[in-house]
C-alpha cells in the first residue's frame, strides 16, 4: 500500500507550485506526518535552477493519482518453490486458510500457481504409482528416521510388498527405479538393496537388523523408517511429490502491482477465478488479489498546494482522498466528500501561507527551505512588484532572506534571467509551460503566460505562436485563447490572441488591442487580467 501522503502543484510546475509542495512536505514530516512532494510535469526552468541553487533534489514526478493495485491492502500470501512437496502445499494452505497458492523460483519470480482443487484432482485422477520428488522431502512428509542417505533425487515408481518374495522377483516386481514400502520384510529389504532401488520406506517405525543397514550404506541405497503403518504410508507417498507436478504454468492470469484499478476490475469480476497473483515490474510475485479486495479500495492520500481546481491537478483526482488544500487562488470546482483543512489567502505566494503554518507550528525553517520558499514568493509576486502583492508576503521575505543568507536583489535577477531564458525551447513548450484554463460565465478561456526578458525572441517567431494559437483555440472550442509575454523589468505585458469576439480585448483592457500591444502595469493572470475578462464578458452577455 502506498503510505506516503504525496503533496504537489498543478500541472504546470512552476517555482511557487514546486518549492510550496517541498516546504509544506518538510513541514509535515516534522510534525509527524509521512509525506512525500512530487510534481505532475517536467519543472519550469526557473524552479530548475531554484533546486539547483540550493541543492534540494528534485520531487518525484507522478503520472496520475488514479487508485493501483499497490494502493490495496492485497493478501501478502508465503509462496513456495516448486520442490516443495504436494503435502507441504496443502498444510500450509490449509494453515492460511487460502485456496490459492503462488510459485516462485528461488529468485521469487512466479512461475506458477496451484490450487485446493488441483491438490484433490491429483488425488483422485494423479498417476499413484509415480514419484518425482527428493529424498528431504519424503523424510520430512513421512517424519520418518534416515537409516541411510544414498542421494537427493527420488524419481520412480511405487512398490507395496503385498507379495511373497519368490513372487516379487520371479514377475521383476522391484527394479532400480522403485520406491519400496515394506515392514520388517527383511527377505524383501536385502533383494532391494541387491536391486539398488531408489528408496525403501520401512513402515510401523520397526528395527531393521544392523546388517542391512550396513548392505544399504555399501549399495548407495536410500533407506528410512517411518512410524506410519503401510496403508497410511502409501497414502502420503503420493503427496511428496514436488508441487511443480501439478501446479498451472500456462497461461497465468496476473497482474503487476502498478496497474490501474480501472483496468482490472473488469476483468477479474469477469473471470471464472476468484484469485489472482499480483508481480512487481520484473514479475516477482508479491502477494494475491482477490475480488474482495475491490470492494472498497484504498484511496491515495493527497495535499494539493497553489491550485484548487480539476483542470488543473493530477488526473485521476477524483479517486484520491484530498486530505487538504493550501492555495492562494480564486475557490475552485475541488469538492470532498468529508470536511478537511482548507487554507486559502488572498496573497501573493503559496508559500507565504506556508511560512504562515512554520510559524503557527513553531518549526525552524532550514537555510535551504527558506530558500525555495522566498523563491517562490519572489517568482509569484515579480519580487513584489505585482498587484497581488501584500504585507504578509513582504513580510515573509524579510524573514526568509535573512535565513537563507543571499543577496536578494542579486539572486532574484539571476533567477528571472535563467526562468525567462527561451532558448532551445519550442513555440508549444514555451506556451504550454504556464498554461492555464477557465470557465467564466459559461465562456471557456485559455490563458498563457510567459515571462522573459527578451521580447524580440518572440516576435522574430510571431506568425508561428499566432497559428498554434489559433489551433488551440479550435481544437479546445476557446471563447478566448490569449497569450501574454509578461516583462519584469518593464513591468507590463504583450499580448497575442485569438478571439470570437472582435472587441473582448479592446473591452477588458479599455484600450485598442492589437496583436503584439504593449500594455502597461499588467503582470498578473490572477489579480488583473482574468478579471478584467470577466468584467468585459458580463458587458457581452
Amino acid at each position: 500500500m502506498e503510505d506516503k501522503i504525496l503533496i504537489f502543484g498543478h500541472k504546470n510546475p512552476d517555482t511557487d507550485s514546486v518549492t510550496s509542495a517541498i516546504a509544506l512536505s518538510y513541514l509535515k514530516n516534522k510534525c509527524g506526518q509521512l509525506t512525500e512532494p512530487c510534481v505532475l510535469g517536467e519543472i519550469a526552468k526557473e524552479a530548475e535552477f531554484v533546486l539547483d541553487y540550493f541543492e534540494v533534489q528534485k520531487p518525484r514526478m507522478i503520472e496520475n493519482v488514479k487508485i493501483q493495485l499497490k494502493d490495496l491492502d492485497f493478501d501478502r500470501i508465503l509462496p513456495l518453490e516448486p520442490s516443495n512437496s504436494i503435502l507441504k502445499a496443502y498444510n500450509h494452505m490449509n494453515s492460511y486458510k487460502i485456496r490459492t497458492l503462488p510459485i516462485v523460483d528461488p529468485d521469487g519470480y512466479l512461475i506458477g500457481i496451484i490450487t485446493m482443487k488441483d491438490i484433490a484432482m491429483n488425488a483422485i485422477n494423479g498417476d499413484y504409482h509415480a514419484i518425482h520428488t527428493t529424498f528431504n522431502n519424503i523424510k520430512q512428509d513421512l517424519n520418518a528416521d534416515i537409516l541411510n542417505y544414498g542421494h537427493s533425487d527420488i524419481n520412480g515408481h511405487i512398490v507395496i510388498t503385498a507379495f511373497h518374495e519368490t513372487t516379487i522377483i520371479k514377475q521383476h516386481r522391484i527394479e532400480p527405479d522403485s520406491i519400496v514400502i515394506t515392514g520388517d520384510r527383511f527377505d524383501i529389504i536385502e533383494h532391494a538393496i541387491l536391486t539398488k532401488v531408489q528408496l525403501i520406506i520401512v513402515t510401523g517405525d520397526l528395527e531393521i537388523p544392523e546388517l542391512l543397514i550396513d548392505k544399504a550404506k555399501v549399495s548407495g541405497v536410500n533407506l528410512i523408517r517411518t512410524s506410519y503403518d503401510t496403508y497410511s504410508t502409501s497414502k502420503l507417498i503420493n503427496q511428496t511429490n514436488f508441487v511443480s507436478t501439478i501446479m498451472n504454468t500456462s497461461r497465468l492470469m496476473k497482474f503487476r502491482v502498478d496497474e490501474y484499478l480501472e483496468n482490472c476490475r473488469e476483468i477479474i469480476q469477469t473471470s471464472k477465478h476468484s484469485k489472482f497473483p499480483v508481480v512487481d515490474e520484473q514479475g516477482r510475485y508479491l502477494g494475491i488479489i482477490g475480488r474482495t479486495h475491490f470492494l472498497n479500495p484504498t484511496k491515495k492520500n493527497v495535499i494539493l498546494v497553489d491550485h484548487n481546481e480539476y483542470s488543473q491537478s493530477a488526473n485521476g483526482l477524483v479517486e484520491a482522498e484530498v486530505l487538504e488544500i493550501i492555495d492562494h487562488h480564486k475557490i475552485g470546482d475541488i469538492n470532498t466528500n468529508l470536511p478537511i483543512s482548507f487554507r486559502n489567502m488572498p496573497v501573493g505566494s503559496t508559500n507565504t501561507i506556508i511560512f504562515q503554518l512554520f510559524k503557527e507550528e513553531n518549526i525552524d525553517i532550514p537555510k535551504e527551505i527558506a530558500g525555495l520558499m522566498l523563491s517562490g514568493i519572489v517568482s509569484d509576486t515579480l519580487f513584489l512588484k505585482s498587484p497581488t502583492t501584500t504585507y504578509f508576503d513582504e513580510h515573509a521575505v524579510s524573514v526568509l532572506k535573512e535565513i537563507a543568507a543571499i543577496d536578494l536583489s542579486k539572486y532574484a535577477l539571476e533567477m528571472f534571467k535563467n526562468g525567462t531564458s527561451l532558448e532551445g525551447r519550442t513555440v508549444s513548450e514555451i506556451f504550454f509551460n504556464d498554461f492555464k484554463e477557465f470557465v467564466i460565465e459559461g465562456y471557456k478561456l485559455g490563458v498563457s503566460q510567459v515571462f522573459t526578458l527578451n521580447f524580440e525572441e518572440i516576435i522574430e517567431n510571431k506568425e508561428k505562436y499566432l497559428k498554434l494559437i489559433q489551433n488551440i483555440h479550435d481544437d479546445k472550442d476557446h471563447f478566448l485563447t490569449l497569450m501574454l509575454v509578461t516583462d519584469i523589468i518593464k513591468e507590463g505585458s504583450y499580448t497575442l490572441y485569438v478571439s470570437k469576439h472582435d472587441r473582448l480585448m479592446s473591452m477588458a483592457f479599455e484600450k485598442s488591442v492589437e496583436q503584439g500591444t504593449f500594455i502597461d502595469n499588467i503582470v498578473s493572470r490572477k489579480k488583473q487580467i482574468i478579471p478584467m475578462l470577466i468584467n468585459a464578458i458580463n458587458m457581452i452577455k
